[in-house]
């Protein structure tokens, strides 16, 4: 199959990761330390401050998927005693690790100086960490983040965040690095990460226009790339999202819609979805395509929120430097409980005049997948509009049906069109 034609800012952002993944395997000549870490509620700005990068297993797990590598690793992972109902992003990684554990370029990935596990509503994550410390031998250092259960942070969580960044994390990064904390260099990080957090917003929100110019889901998992990784708090995440707005507004101001796997705009856009759950990687373009022969486009996701809900209103905060961490860490998607997290994907279908409400529901991540039948249904009973519900999984090959996604999406979309002849005929 043909490669996914992508837009610039998707190349850009290409490049961007490919130079990251360059700095992490060429620490033995570089003399700079790495650090092991994730997505939801990562400290990039706080690494920043002690020239730690920043390697990710998460983003390894699906550059190893979209690379057709992850079945393997998945399977000889399993062998080696792993469930095969542990989340596939730990099996690929464990898997890599024993296959040489190399990087996309080629390289073998280092071992990690410090693993830093910032906990946010995954307990997938701890066994994950204690799997790679007993692997690597190296120091680890937890934040734990309390669970937002109530439907919201608290004082005394956030304060309780503080205390452990001021007493466990800060102390154990200068040690592992040997440079002195500077909190002058924190706050210049966090207001880079604030002016490239504006303008992501303004890219996700554009999906409000008719036609949109974004997919984002797609298309957005690209946009989120640099944010969510190793470059937020740098100048090169302000560069990049300038570039992605300027590219959007040119779309915008032509009615153009994104670009489809085979290179068209897409400019028939018959149906407008919201998408919860992460998006299959294996089979990512020919996931992709379903939607775009279907003339559907995803308007709004919460996977692109796994990294920050920045589209809620929160921004880092370089006055507050300690705090905004915390409160960052606190209002991951994934920390939030599940009737804030219907109360969001319903804001979504109004707010985006989407016509319902499709999840994908990962087979291997509960973090994402417990509750979401019952999510399904209160979105639909509030909005009218309806919903679907499709299973695939992160990187294991073996639980995407081609067959049964396609079946189950066209019969939505009749659905999405039977609704519409009866709100015409009540009309």
């Amino acid at each position: 199959m043909s490669e996914i034609v992508k837009e610039p800012s998707m190349l850009l952002q290409k490049e961007m990761i490919a130079r990251n993944y360059e700095a992490i395997t060429s620490k033995h000549e570089t003399g700079r330390k790495v650090s092991s870490t994730f997505v939801p509620g990562n400290l990039n700005e706080l690494l920043l401050c002690f020239d730690i990068v920043n390697n990710l297993p998460e983003i390894n797990a699906i550059q190893n998927g979209m690379r057709k590598l992850s079945g393997n690793y998945i399977m000889d992972a399993e062998k080696s005693g792993h469930s095969e109902d542990v989340c596939t992003y730990v099996k690929a990684d464990i898997g890599m690790m024993g296959a040489g554990n190399i990087a996309p370029n080629g390289k073998p990935f280092p071992k990690p100086d410090v693993l830093l596990l910032s906990y946010t509503g995954c307990y997938t994550f701890m066994k994950w960490f204690e799997l790679l410390r007993e692997e690597y031998k190296c120091p680890t250092l937890m934040l734990h983040v309390p669970y937002e259960g109530d439907g919201h942070s608290t004082k005394n969580m956030r304060d309780y965040i503080v205390k452990q960044l001021k007493e466990v994390i800060i102390p154990g990064l200068e040690q592992v690095s040997g440079i002195k904390f500077d909190i002058d260099r924190l706050r210049e990080a966090l207001r880079n990460s604030a002016k490239a957090e504006d303008n992501l917003v303004w890219v996700l929100e554009s999906g409000k226009h008719k036609p949109s110019p974004i997919d984002a889901y797609f298309g957005g998992v690209y946009y989120i790339g640099p944010i969510f990784t190793a470059f937020r708090g740098t100048p090169d995440a302000i560069a990049y999202y300038d570039a992605l707005r300027t590219e959007v507004q040119a779309r915008i101001d032509t009615r153009q819609g994104p670009i489809t796997p085979d290179g068209s705009n897409f400019n028939d856009q018959r149906y407008r979805l919201v998408v919860e759950g992460p998006p299959n990687w294996t089979h990512f373009r020919e996931f992709w395509k379903m939607f775009s022969d279907e003339g559907a486009v995803v308007v709004a996701s919460s996977y692109t929120k796994v990294g920050g809900m920045y589209d809620l209103g929160f921004r880092h905060d370089a006055d507050n430097p300690l705090e905004t961490l915390a409160d960052y860490c606190l209002g991951c998607y994934t920390n939030r409980n599940l009737p804030t997290r219907v109360d969001i994907l319903a804001k979504y279908i109004e707010e985006y005049e989407a016509d319902g409400l499709l999840i994908n529901s990962i087979k291997s991540c509960n973090s994402f997948s417990a509750g979401q039948l019952m999510m399904m249904n209160e979105v639909e009973r509030r909005t009218g509009k309806p919903g679907a519900f499709i299973e695939t999984d992160l990187v294991d090959p073996r639980y995407f049906s081609a067959a049964n996604v396609k079946n189950r999406l066209e019969s939505y979309f009749q659905m999405i069109e039977q609704k519409r002849l009866g709100t015409a005929k009540a009309a």
